[in-house]
């Protein structure tokens, strides 16, 4: 009996906490808030955040899969266009270009991806090929990589500044 009064009297007891050991600078520090994202009520269960997608905003960063109709005689320059036809972007005319585009496909590059459009337009180049994006045009352009650099300066991954 005395064992279950001492057990219930420890269980009703409170412990008073000295709030002066609490740090000052713990209360003072204001919290971490992050920026509202817009979103809105799709459906029964789901929130869609009111923002484009990465891919959206840079059309590079898509990502393509694409199988290049099977020819005996297809060329990069096919590949380009086939893989360009629903990118927002177009080949631009210019004679350096000329002879990568009538260069014979590779059958390793008949079929690409999932990749970014990015690395597919530079897979299907190659290394000796480097890549120049007019963004207000939309236009991707080849340029021999041993070549001197367009009067437009370039940005790490071949865009124009």
């Amino acid at each position: 009996m005395l064992l279950a009064m001492a057990l219930a009297a420890g269980c009703a007891g409170s412990v008073a906490r000295d709030q002066s050991a609490t740090p000052a600078a713990a209360t003072a520090a204001p919290a971490f808030e992050p920026a509202p994202v817009p979103a809105v009520r799709y459906g029964r269960y789901t929130l869609v955040e009111l923002a484009p997608t990465a891919a959206q905003w840079d059309l590079l960063s898509q990502v393509v899969e694409v199988s290049v109709p099977d020819t005996l005689h297809a060329s990069v320059g096919d590949a380009l266009r086939h893989l360009l036809q629903r990118s927002g972007y177009r080949l631009c005319d210019g004679a350096d270009s000329e002879t990568l585009l009538g260069l014979p496909l590779p059958a390793a590059h008949y079929r690409l991806g999932p990749m970014l459009l990015r690395d597919a337009l530079l897979t299907l180049a190659g290394s000796p090929w480097r890549l120049q994006v007019d963004e207000p045009q939309r236009q991707v352009c080849f340029a021999r990589a041993d070549a001197e650099p367009s009067e437009a300066p370039l940005s790490g991954d071949g865009r124009h500044e």
